[in-house]
């Protein structure tokens, strides 16, 4: 099985935040992402879903490495001090990794 290396942005944030960020994460150069509904307590309380104002999402993405680099960076600098958000990076093997991004066969982490 032939497995290439790309990096897993997960992005958690206030479901309010879902059309802003998914369009930054477009213009950044994700080809992809996938939304689901997320609970959870952290920082700034519990966060249950219950009421659509404390809502959360979690958005997955699946890119190159100066890709995710690029959106998490630019989540960080334009929502972190307003919005509940936290961002985490790791590293995945991916089969078919042409789908993810231009670092495709190139060797790029």
């Amino acid at each position: 099985m032939q497995t290439e290396t790309r990096k897993l942005l997960t992005v958690i944030c206030e479901a309010s935040l879902e059309a802003r960020v998914i369009a930054d994460v477009e213009r950044l150069g994700a080809r992809g992402y996938t939304i689901t509904e997320a609970r959870g307590k952290g920082g700034r309380g519990v966060r249950d879903a219950g009421w659509d104002r404390s809502a959360n999402v979690r958005i997955e993405v699946v890119c190159d490495a100066p890709t995710a680099s690029a959106i998490a960076t630019h989540l960080r600098d334009h929502y972190y001090e307003h919005f509940a958000m936290i961002l985490f990076v790791a590293d995945v093997e991916v089969l078919r990794a042409e789908k993810f991004g231009p670092g495709a066969g190139r060797g790029l982490p």
